[in-house]
């Protein structure tokens, strides 16, 4: 047999085996994935980039778990991961500089552990959290997620307590100080051409239009199924989906902005003010190059600042 041919052959042995450890995983973590989300959406300013960093944090533990010979308490693990994967993404996009946990001050705060943050404003915006550096950021909503624990705080971040207490203090403060104005900051509309297609896009969708829809494509416009599937270029199926499920979930479309970017949003009966979900949409010369849709992360859009277009 040629080795070429003896390869592909492992490689279909392979890949069911593969995607049966990758499912199983997924569903050990789902219960998980909306706290991470939480949190991550926190520390970059948006629900979009927050999917994002848990999607790299995933990756990262499932091949990480497989190098392991034991089991990690799996909570905390993830957490540590997704604290680290969000430190690097603020690193690369952040116009601030980001203070490394090293640099923090190992200093006792004067605040007591009990002196804890307005809970209004841990459930806030997403752009309150953008006000503070990205270790307060970090401290302060560790602290609110994985609970009263200043140990578990630390260990995640890799820093002290005394350096957790201090961030926590700061935090506080600047967030007792920061106007609520900052809550409600206006976001950049869309182009003509984002507005255009937008609308054309909603049309369609609540006409049933899927031949409509299709005709709308670039040749190589990506899609990409949060959590599920990515591909290069978007098949018949993934409309044919939609036939059927607007049909059972009487779904409707509508232009709308989510964390400042032009989206669909998709509501079902009886919702008004929040979509279900949302489908981030990028076009270039009248066509779709790209369909990002988070049908099966719902969590996103429930941390998403949303207003209609």
């Amino acid at each position: 047999m040629p080795v070429a041919a003896g390869m592909e052959d492992k490689a279909r042995t392979l890949v069911p085996a593969m995607t049966d450890a990758r499912d199983g995983f997924m569903e050990l973590v789902d219960d998980i994935r909306p706290e991470l989300h939480r949190y991550a959406a926190r520390m970059t300013g948006s629900a979009i980039d927050g999917e994002d960093v848990v999607q790299e944090t995933l990756a990262k533990a499932f091949y990480a778990l497989a190098q392991m010979t034991e089991p990690p308490n799996l909570r905390p693990w993830l957490f540590r991961i997704a604290h680290n994967t969000a430190m690097d993404f603020l690193k690369r996009y952040e116009r601030r500089h980001v203070e490394l946990v090293a640099d923090a001050p190992d200093r006792a705060a004067p605040a007591g552990d009990d002196d804890a943050v307005d809970p209004s404003l841990v459930e806030a915006a997403l752009t309150v959290f953008v006000e503070l550096p990205p270790v307060q950021r970090s401290a302060l909503l560790l602290k609110d997620v994985l609970g009263p624990s200043l140990e578990q705080t630390a260990d995640t971040m890799g820093t002290t307590v005394g350096a957790v207490k201090s961030a926590l203090s700061r935090a506080r403060h600047t967030l007792a100080v920061t106007p609520r104005a900052v809550l409600d900051r206006p976001t950049a509309p869309a182009s003509a051409e984002e507005a255009v297609m937008l609308r054309r896009y909603v049309a369609l969708f609540n006409a049933r239009d899927w031949d409509g829809l299709r005709a709308l494509l670039a040749e190589e416009a990506q899609l990409d199924i949060v959590s599920r599937v990515k591909q290069r270029a978007i098949r018949a199926g993934y409309y044919e989906r939609y036939r059927e499920l607007v049909k059972s979930e009487h779904l409707r479309a509508e232009s709308g902005v989510v964390d400042g970017l032009p989206a669909v949003a998709i509501f079902r009966p009886g919702q008004d003010a929040q979509p279900a979900y949302f489908i981030i949409i990028a076009s270039e010369g009248g066509r779709l190059i790209s369909i990002r849709d988070f049908r099966y992360v719902p969590y996103v859009a429930a941390g998403a600042r949303y207003r209609p277009a």
